[in-house]
């Protein structure tokens, strides 16, 4: 992944007591994914997964009631998948069909990038998982804080969710 000085790079690292296969499953099988992803308080109530490179995705969420319960979505490709060891992948705002869509015409600040390159490594580590999350693209700002709390936030529901699985 390229980087310019004007984009930041966000490094996001986790370990999960659980081994590579189950924390991979949980981020390839759309049914374990519409469990966590999203912020706290937030569902996911479509997932769509191509799990091939070249292959898309869809990932919906919504918020809360008391927030206005409105859906978003983000959609991408995948652009280079090594089983068990490291997913990576475009990310772009979109409609519910994928089809990529301005930040504007979300309704979110224009420090929202079009574009995030996202490369998700998972390192076994006697019988753990290290999961590394590292995207490119975006610009200093309040969307850059929210996407760190965001995705903070979904891998907490993600430790919850391998509990259960």
């Amino acid at each position: 992944m390229e980087t310019s000085p004007d984009k930041q790079v966000i490094v996001i690292t986790r370990e999960y007591d659980y081994p590579v296969e189950l924390v991979w499953k949980a981020w390839t099988d759309p049914t374990l994914l519409m469990r966590w992803w999203g912020p706290t308080h937030y569902t996911s109530p479509r997932c769509e997964v191509d799990l091939r490179e070249g292959g898309k995705y869809v990932f919906g969420m919504r918020a809360p009631a008391s927030n206005g319960g409105a859906e978003s979505y983000s959609a991408g490709v995948y652009t280079k998948i090594v089983p068990m060891e490291r997913l990576e992948f475009t990310s772009f705002l979109s409609d519910r069909d994928g089809n990529p869509i301005a930040p504007a015409q979300a309704g979110v600040p224009s420090d929202f990038p079009n574009n995030i390159d996202f490369v998700v490594e998972f390192v076994g580590k006697d019988g753990r998982t290290e999961l590394r999350i590292t995207e490119y693209g975006w610009t200093a700002g309040e969307m850059m804080k929210y996407a760190v709390m965001g995705m903070n936030q979904s891998l907490d529901k993600l430790a919850v969710s391998l509990i259960e699985m």
